[in-house]
């Protein structure tokens, strides 16, 4: 029987690189977005991941379709940046609503479905959970829950031999970029987003994150996190090695 994907965040950048990538290897491929998907190859629910109603009905509709699910990627996100003063309270909920509570729902509700054949989450974080962005500080704060909730869901979910992992995509050429939102009119703010987003148009390609992603899901036994691309590895790896304080003096020259 082909294995069954349900991918969120799935009809543009890093989520439908991977669906496509899904479904040329064989996989049965659903993918989840607010949007509608107007292309071929998958089928696309319409919903928003913070409508838990809505999403047990897609995971339940998905195992009756199907018997089985073996594979979630949680991939739907989106950003905020601005000064922190100038940063609203609803902003600020919304972003931690989408990024990391709906991510923690849908692991629990979903656990349930694959249970008795295992499984592979995985979780798309950022190597900016790591590396704390200035002026995106909510962002990074999702991020790095991210991280922390796989790793601690990993040791819940192991007698069932459901493997979670947090993919750390760094810069990634995709719409994230100009969808991002931003707050405020801080100059400095400003000068610096528009530096992050100089590099993200340089970063890395979406299909090369699901590339990761899809290697990760054939594992038997995969890592609990992966860093993608040169700049991402190296910056986890100096993260382990430098002082947190000289961690943040440089982040501060870079983006500050």
């Amino acid at each position: 029987m082909k294995k069954v994907v349900i991918i969120t965040g799935a009809t543009s950048g890093i989520g439908l690189a991977t669906a496509k990538l899904f479904t040329e290897k064989g996989f049965t491929v659903y993918g989840v977005a607010r949007k509608k998907y107007a292309g071929n190859g998958f089928y696309c629910y319409s919903a928003d991941v913070t409508d838990y109603a809505a999403m047990e009905s897609v995971f339940k509709d998905v195992y009756e379709k199907e018997k089985r699910i073996d594979v979630v990627v949680n991939n739907a996100g989106f950003g905020v940046a601005g000064a922190m003063e100038e940063t609203s309270a609803e902003s600020i909920r919304q972003l931690t609503e989408v990024n990391l509570t709906s991510l923690c729902v849908l692991c629990g509700k979903v656990i349930p479905y694959m249970k008795n054949s295992g499984g592979r989450i995985v979780n798309v974080s950022s190597v900016g959970g790591i590396m704390p962005l200035p002026y995106q500080a909510v962002y990074s704060a999702t991020k790095a829950g991210v991280e922390i909730f796989s790793r601690a869901l990993a040791n819940e979910v192991k007698p069932y031999n459901i493997k979670v992992t947090a993919v750390l995509p760094g810069d990634t050429k995709t719409g994230f970029t100009a969808a991002r939102k931003i707050e405020g009119s801080n100059e400095r703010a400003y000068r610096s987003i528009k530096k992050m987003e100089r590099d993200e148009q340089r970063g890395t390609s979406p299909e090369r994150v699901a590339k990761i992603i899809y290697k990760l899901a054939k594992r038997r036994n995969p890592p609990l996190r992966v860093s993608v691309g040169f700049i991402s590895k190296l910056e986890v790896f100096l993260n382990r090695l430098l002082p947190v304080r000289f961690i943040n003096f440089i982040i501060g020259k870079l983006y500050g």
